[in-house]
């Protein structure tokens, strides 16, 4: 993985009748997504990927099914890079899990924490890919295809 690309885990946080939990990113109504989000110093993808799905859907009730077999990576436009970044990544390296869904939708709160999303929705895969931002959407395709089986 290059330097160039921030370490980053996503999370395919998928119901018992196979539609995928997805988030509007506050302040962007168009922007609909996956949970995702940095793997901190010290921390291990899977450590990762249990905290965002705390701080991103406000809920622990999911059982691991599966982690993605390799990292794979995106480039985010310029324009569309967060400050904090301060240049210093031209997209990210993700390491996706699928996640299964224990709970019930009144487990789920987006607004425990710093808010990411302001909306959320239950989608197909097909559902899904329709709303993603175009830069993402090879990543998202090959991240469908991967855990194929657990979402049609």
């Amino acid at each position: 993985m290059a330097d160039l690309y921030r370490r980053n885990v996503g999370l395919m946080l998928i119901a018992p009748d196979r539609r995928i939990f997805v988030g509007r990113r506050a302040k962007q109504s168009d922007a609909w997504q996956m949970p995702q989000g940095g793997v901190d110093d010290g921390e291990t993808p899977v450590e990762a990927a249990c905290r965002e799905l705390w701080e991103e859907v406000g809920t622990s009730q999911a059982l691991l099914l599966r982690e993605s077999a390799k990292w794979l990576t995106y480039d985010v436009p310029e324009k569309a890079r967060p400050a904090h970044w301060r240049g210093r990544w031209v997209g990210q390296a993700q390491r996706w899990f699928a996640l299964a869904f224990t709970g019930r939708d009144s487990d789920i709160d987006i607004a425990a924490h710093d808010q990411e999303f302001d909306a959320w929705r239950w989608m197909t895969a097909a559902e899904m890919l329709d709303c993603i931002v175009p830069f993402k959407r090879p990543t998202y395709d090959a991240v469908v295809e991967e855990f194929r089986d657990l979402v049609t």
